[in-house]
């Protein structure tokens, strides 16, 4: 039987998809070409369920709308990496192409975007994004992108 819990911490899970082109320069494979992929991004983020005093709000019983979970990381995050070039900032001769592109979407990186990096990245941009906006109420745990359905990265605190 478990004991009474002061405080008590769920996690929810969301799911999100984008298309985006990279490459990874002086790699010894293909991947050193220009290429993309349907990315995969699992984001899981914990905090308290909304309860007692609160049972008229909506997301009563819920750590955070799915809905919410959506709008906040698209805007932060998938809005501007989908159908956009992630590009390493000393990657000059790809930047220098990509500049001279008219209206091209490109994404500036610190960091060459290896599915491991851009886990991290995700995860510290989602990660500012839920402080601002909820005050730590909700944090992003974990993070798992899929470049493609066969290999993955992951990010997390705590226990994978």
């Amino acid at each position: 039987m478990l004991k009474k819990l002061d405080k008590i911490i769920h996690t929810v899970t969301r799911k999100f998809e984008f298309d985006a082109g990279h490459r990874i320069p002086n790699h010894n494979s293909i991947c050193k070409n220009l290429h993309g992929h349907r990315y995969i991004l699992e984001v899981t983020l914990q905090g308290e369920v909304i309860s007692a005093g609160y049972e008229q709000a909506s997301d009563f019983g819920m750590i955070i709308d799915f809905g919410d979970i959506k709008s906040v990381i698209n805007n932060c995050l998938i809005n501007k990496w989908d159908h956009a070039f992630l590009v390493y900032e000393k990657d000059e001769i790809i930047l220098h192409f990509l500049n001279s592109l008219p209206n091209h979407k490109t994404v500036v990186l610190s960091c060459v975007p290896t599915a491991e990096n851009l886990v991290y990245t995700a995860f510290q941009e989602i990660n500012q994004e839920l402080s601002k906006l909820y005050r730590d109420k909700i944090s992003i745990v974990h993070a798992k992108l899929y470049e493609t359905p066969n290999c993955w990265a992951e990010y997390g605190v705590g226990v994978l």
